[in-house]
């Protein structure tokens, strides 16, 4: 197992973990370990150290989105648990909002969004153009494992 390491706040070094923990309550099932090193603007420079799907923590029967996130010296209780439908739901938001038009009388998916900033709009696609060597990519794979996922259910 790699571990990274960082200063604590007395200066005396603390390893970071780089893979999900397997004893809380959140119970991962797959994971991305490592995270940290693929986080876009923040690799390197981030809290994350993983993100995983597994039983939520709350209700064991329930598949969850787990973002891990560390303190120098524990695992930080701002780790962010979605369920599945939340996650994706995020998702199509964020999608939607690289596409959003000011001038358009309708949302632009089931989930009904509304334009709450109209000046913000305009931000959101700037922020895509300024990080789009980083966001395609995603978008791109996104595409792909959603092709995939339609072609194997017959979809």
């Amino acid at each position: 197992m790699q571990i990274n390491f960082q200063l604590n706040i007395k200066n005396t070094i603390m390893p970071q973990p780089t893979q999900v923990p397997t004893h809380l309550q959140h119970k991962p099932i797959i994971a991305v370990n490592n995270y940290a090193k693929i986080d876009a603007i923040y690799a390197d420079n981030t809290d994350t150290v993983a993100l995983s799907i597994g039983r939520a923590q709350f209700d064991n029967s329930q598949i969850s989105a787990k973002v891990w996130r560390y303190n120098p010296e524990r695992w930080s209780r701002q780790s962010e648990e979605l369920p599945i439908h939340r996650a994706l739901d995020l998702s199509i938001l964020t999608v939607a909002a690289f596409m959003s038009d000011i001038d358009s009388a309708y949302s632009l998916t089931s989930l009904r969004e509304e334009i709450v900033d109209r000046n913000g709009v305009a931000e959101i696609r700037d922020y895509y153009k300024k990080h789009e060597h980083m966001l395609k990519p995603r978008l791109e794979e996104l595409r792909k494992v959603l092709n995939t996922f339609f072609e194997k259910q017959g979809l």
